[in-house]
């Protein structure tokens, strides 16, 4: 659960999960910075937010109200968490000072261009914390989809494909 002071996450602790590997389970009372990057799993992936102080955090809503896209958005902290643990990432390699990542997540606050390939929350918060636009998550399923399609070709002995003019190409 979350703390009703509104800069402390208790509890949860976390997962060996490898999905996990550069975050760090909030111990027992951490107190929040501006600028932290929060990670909570969701079924099947992680979402991403900056906490911006006060127990707000600044999220790319996305798919979170259905098939309808949320913008980026400012929720609380127990929002943002959706009944989850809630996590910090911590890597070091922030390329801002907090006050900066927290102007960065706010001036997109409002930006209503999700794509869950291409402009994710976590694309979203790489971006706040190290101008990179990138997601973890994105290219470990692009990595597992190109293996999927290898391992196909090579298992059905797939070597030319006959496209409809009849010319043919080798894979």
């Amino acid at each position: 659960m979350l703390s009703s002071e509104a800069d402390v996450i208790h509890e949860p602790i976390g997962t060996s999960s490898a999905h996990f590997r550069k975050d760090c389970p909030a111990p027992r009372a951490v107190a929040l910075e501006p600028g932290s990057h929060l990670v909570t799993p969701r079924r099947g992936y992680t979402h991403h937010g900056i906490y911006v102080g006060g127990g707000k955090v600044i999220q790319y809503g996305g798919l979170a109200r259905g098939l309808r896209c949320a913008p980026i958005e400012e929720v609380s902290l127990e929002q943002f968490a959706g009944n989850h643990p809630v996590w910090l990432r911590r890597d070091g390699s922030m390329r801002f000072d907090a006050n900066e990542i927290v102007q960065r997540a706010r001036a997109r606050l409002g930006e209503n261009r999700y794509h869950v390939l291409t402009n994710n929350c976590e694309h979203f918060c790489e971006w706040c914390l190290r101008a990179e636009h990138r997601s973890e998550q994105v290219d470990k399923w692009r990595s597992f989809a190109g293996r999927l399609v290898r391992s196909a070709i090579t298992f059905f002995g797939i070597t030319a494909v006959t496209f409809p003019t009849g010319q043919q190409k080798t894979i």
